[in-house]
């Protein structure tokens, strides 16, 4: 009879340490797989190293991703980490300032005459 609160201390352990976070890897991995089934030609996504693109076409157990005009890698669909949206075209205001709207790097618009 002592030793039946250390046994229910260590079941309530077990329980804690390695099924509940079982349970949530396994929709997190159910989340992802359903993702990368519904990969589509023309979807943009990021990969897990960072890469952004836009998908050319669909293998088996690839994809292959245009990352540039004409430029298109092939990776394992599991790289595929999320799906991005695409961007919405907004019409710009009109130029009043001068300043063509060229980015030089560090975000303030630069004129590329000067």
């Amino acid at each position: 009879m002592e030793s039946l609160p250390l046994l229910i201390i260590l079941v309530l352990a077990f329980i804690l340490l390695f099924v509940l976070p079982n349970r949530q890897r396994k929709k997190v991995a159910d989340k992802t797989k359903a993702m990368q089934d519904s990969l589509a030609i023309g979807t943009p996504v990021m990969l897990t190293s960072g890469i952004h693109g836009t998908i050319a076409a669909l293998g088996e157990g690839t994809v292959d991703l245009e990352i540039a005009p004409r430029v298109v890698i092939t990776v394992a669909r599991p790289a595929v980490l999320e799906v991005r949206t695409r961007a919405v075209d907004t019409a710009a205001p009109e130029n009043t300032s001068g300043a063509t709207g060229f980015v030089d790097g560090d975000g303030d618009p630069t004129d590329p005459t000067r």
